[in-house]
């Protein structure tokens, strides 16, 4: 596990019970800040409510930072804004420690601290929390798992491609379920490198092949097709994008699962496919995330 302590860090805490304003207010902050000044992040909570949290290098201002919240947020919240200071800690130990187990069907996905809890009949998926994006926790990976464990009830894919794998976490499902090669790329070498080191780890190294491209563009790509199944967590306008690509490598009958949809986005995404001859088969939502399964019906 690699150990990363970072400094001291000043923070400001506050909550908002309104969406559209909490959005207003993350990037009214986000724009007012140069990259490495601060870290936002905002998450919900119960009843509608959103807690934001802004970590900066340096001492903020106070009363400008209260000035700015409340040009979006009003006065109330503004005058409510806690400012404390963060010690030094190790955060990916202290991250990789408060994530608990994410069962999604067959597959539960967990740290290394956890590996002795996966129960002999699922298949266990370790990935570890400070590596890349794509853990499990997240919805959308949680939505990919769901539908990948569904499609495995009733059809054997022989030719699978994971487009923008991430940490590897869906490659390495099929994998481990299935007992094939898959493919697996990304566009950000970070990603790549991970995946192979994350399907080295679980046990599928000689099965995940994984390489850097953006979209279809890779040469790996024609010799492993026609897929027989496509997942592709990414997000909604490369996904659109990539609908007439991803149909010319699609073998018939195909099935392909899509996430990285929030809901508004996902008809429109419906809609590319279908065009491109792929029906929608099956969408479930996941902590406002939205998962796509598609059939080649062409």
């Amino acid at each position: 596990m690699t150990s990363t302590f970072t400094p001291s860090t000043h923070r400001a805490s506050f909550a908002i019970g309104n969406e559209h304003v909490a959005r207003r207010v993350v990037d009214l902050l986000t724009e007012s800040f140069f990259e490495g000044q601060a870290a936002i992040a905002a998450f919900e909570g119960p009843r509608g409510r959103w807690d934001i949290t802004v970590h900066f290098a340096e001492a903020p201002d106070q009363v400008s930072i209260r000035e700015l919240v409340g040009l979006a947020a009003g006065g109330e919240v503004a005058a409510d804004i806690a400012f404390d200071i963060v010690e030094a800690r190790d955060w990916v130990r202290a991250t990789l420690e408060e994530l608990v187990p994410v069962r999604a069907g067959r597959f539960i996905v967990h740290g290394q601290h956890d590996r002795a809890k996966v129960p002999p009949n699922k298949l266990g998926i370790e990935i570890e929390a400070a590596l890349a994006f794509g853990t499990g926790h997240h919805g959308t990976t949680r939505g990919c798992l769901l539908l990948l464990d569904h499609v495995l009830k009733a059809y054997r894919p022989r030719r699978v491609l994971d487009l923008g794998t991430g940490t590897g976490v869906l490659a390495i499902a099929v994998a481990k379920a299935l007992h094939i090669k898959v493919l697996a790329s990304d566009i950000d070498p970070l990603s790549v490198r991970v995946a192979h080191d994350n399907a080295r780890l679980n046990g599928t190294g000689d099965l995940v092949e994984t390489v850097r491209a953006s979209g279809f563009s890779a040469p790996e790509f024609a010799p492993r097709a026609p897929f027989d199944l496509v997942l592709a967590n990414i997000l909604a306008n490369p996904l659109r994008q990539m609908a007439t690509p991803m149909a010319r490598h699609l073998a018939p009958s195909a099935l392909v699962i899509l996430s990285g949809l929030l809901p508004h986005q996902a008809q429109s995404v419906i809609a590319a496919y279908r065009t491109r001859g792929l029906v929608l088969q099956r969408r479930i939502q996941i902590e406002g995330w939205s998962s796509l399964l598609l059939q080649n019906a062409g």
